[in-house]
C-alpha cells in the first residue's frame, strides 16, 4: 500500500473531488494526510483524515478573506511549499497530489525532484485563460514560479471535469475524468426553484441574493433559498412561499428541482446537471470560472447566464424561461446522462495508484480505459 499526500486550500469546490479522492484512496488501503490551511483543520481532521498543520503558510479562511492580491498571496504562498517539505523530510509519500492553484506548493516539489500530480478540478479552458493566461499567470511568472513548467513537470494532471462542456486540451500528462458529481433518482412533486450561491465569501453576494429572491415572487413555483455560511438568513427579506435557510444539501433539494440558480462554480453545475435540472448561472467573479461554466451551459442549451449586476426583473425573465420551456431540461438531461456515465473518483483513484510503486507490489491493476486519451 502507499502513502499519499494531498495539498489543498480554503477555498469551495476545490476540496470535494480531493476529498473524495482520499476516501477512496483509503478504502482501498492507502494512507492519506492532508496539508491545509489551519481553518481547515476540524473539517478534514473531523472526516477522518490526517491534518498536517501548517506552520509557514498564510492564514487563510474563505468566508471572509477574499480579495484579488490575497488569492495572488495563497496560490503563490512559498510557505506552503516549505511545510509541503518539512513534511515530507519528516514523513516521507509515494506521491504528492498538489491543488492546481497551488504554485508556490507546486514549485517547491518541483525543484526538490519530489514526485506529484496536480488535481485540477475546474474546467480546463477557464484554468488556461484565467490562471495561467490572465494577470495571476503574469504575477505568477514574475515571481518565477513558472507554472507551465510546473504542471508539465507532473506525473499526471488529473482533471475532474466533463469532456462534453470542456474538451481538454492535447497534453502528454493530462487525463480528464469526468467530474465528481453525485446523484439521487428524480422525485419531482410541483415545480421547484432552488437558489444557492457560493460557499466563498465574494463581496456584493448578499445584494445578488436578495434580487434572486425578488425575482422569484409570481412565479409558479417552490422556492428553496440556501445562504451559504457568509449570509445570515435573516439579513434577507423573504417573501411568501420561499423558504430561507442557512444550509440546504443538495442530495435534499435537487432531486426535486425543477431549476437550479448557481453563481457557475463548478461543483455546483455539475450537481445540478447530474440530476438533469436547468441552471440558471449568475456569475459572481469574472476572474474565476464562473462566466466560462456559464457561457459553456448556454452554448448546451441546458440554461441561461445573467449578469450578477442583472435587476429582479432580468433574473425573473430567464427563470420563467428555464420554468417554461423543455427544451431546457432536454439538454440538461443529456449533460445529466453523461455525467452519471463517468466513474471519475474510481478512475482518478485508479491513476494516482498506478504512479505509486505500493499499488503494483499489493497487485493493483486499473483498468487501462481511463488512460486512454482524451
Amino acid at each position: 500500500m502507499s502513502d499519499f499526500l494531498l495539498v489543498t486550500w480554503d477555498g469551495g469546490g476545490n476540496v470535494p473531488p480531493a476529498t473524495a479522492l482520499a476516501r477512496e484512496l483509503v478504502r482501498r488501503g492507502h494512507t492519506v494526510r492532508f496539508l491545509g490551511h489551519p481553518s481547515q483543520e476540524q473539517a478534514l481532521a473531523g472526516a477522518g483524515f490526517t491534518f498536517v498543520r501548517p506552520r509557514h503558510a498564510r492564514s487563510f479562511d474563505s468566508t471572509r478573506d477574499y480579495t484579488p492580491l490575497r488569492m495572488l498571496g495563497v496560490f503563490a504562498d512559498a510557505g506552503m511549499g516549505r511545510d509541503l517539505l518539512d513534511a515530507l523530510a519528516a514523513e516521507p509519500a509515494d506521491l504528492v497530489v498538489v491543488d492546481s492553484f497551488m504554485f508556490g506548493a507546486m514549485d517547491a516539489v518541483r525543484r526538490a525532484g519530489v514526485r506529484y500530480a496536480v488535481l485540477e478540478h475546474m474546467y480546463a479552458a477557464a484554468y488556461r485563460q484565467g490562471i495561467l493566461g490572465g494577470p495571476m499567470g503574469l504575477n505568477l511568472r514574475l515571481r518565477r514560479l513558472a507554472p507551465q513548467r510546473a504542471l508539465d513537470s507532473a506525473e499526471l494532471r488529473l482533471l475532474m471535469t466533463l469532456a462534453e462542456v470542456d474538451p481538454a486540451p492535447a497534453a502528454a500528462n493530462l487525463l480528464q475524468v469526468g467530474p465528481l458529481a453525485t446523484w439521487s433518482p428524480r422525485d419531482e412533486r410541483e415545480p421547484t426553484i432552488v437558489v444557492g450561491l457560493s460557499t466563498f465569501g465574494y463581496p456584493g453576494m448578499a445584494s445578488v441574493l436578495q434580487r434572486l429572491v425578488d425575482a422569484t415572487d409570481g412565479l409558479p413555483a417552490r422556492v428553496l433559498v440556501s445562504t451559504g455560511p457568509t449570509i445570515d438568513p435573516t439579513d434577507l427579506t423573504a417573501r411568501p412561499g420561499a423558504e430561507v435557510h442557512r444550509w440546504l444539501a443538495h442530495a435534499n433539494t435537487l432531486p426535486g428541482a425543477s431549476v437550479l440558480v448557481t453563481h457557475g462554480g463548478h461543483g455546483s453545475t455539475m450537481a445540478g446537471l447530474a440530476h438533469d435540472v436547468p441552471l440558471l448561472v449568475v456569475p459572481l467573479d469574472g476572474k474565476a470560472d464562473h462566466v466560462v461554466v456559464g457561457r459553456s451551459v448556454e452554448a448546451a442549451g441546458a440554461g441561461r447566464m445573467v449578469s450578477r449586476r442583472g435587476s429582479a426583473d432580468d433574473f425573473r425573465t430567464a427563470l420563467a424561461a428555464l420554468l417554461d420551456q423543455p427544451s431546457y431540461r432536454t439538454a440538461a438531461a443529456r449533460l445529466g446522462a453523461a455525467i452519471r456515465a463517468t466513474d471519475a473518483v474510481a478512475d482518478g483513484a485508479s491513476a494516482l495508484e498506478a504512479l505509486t510503486d505500493g499499488a503494483a507490489a499489493a497487485g493493483v491493476q486499473p483498468d487501462p480505459k481511463p488512460f486512454a486519451s482524451t
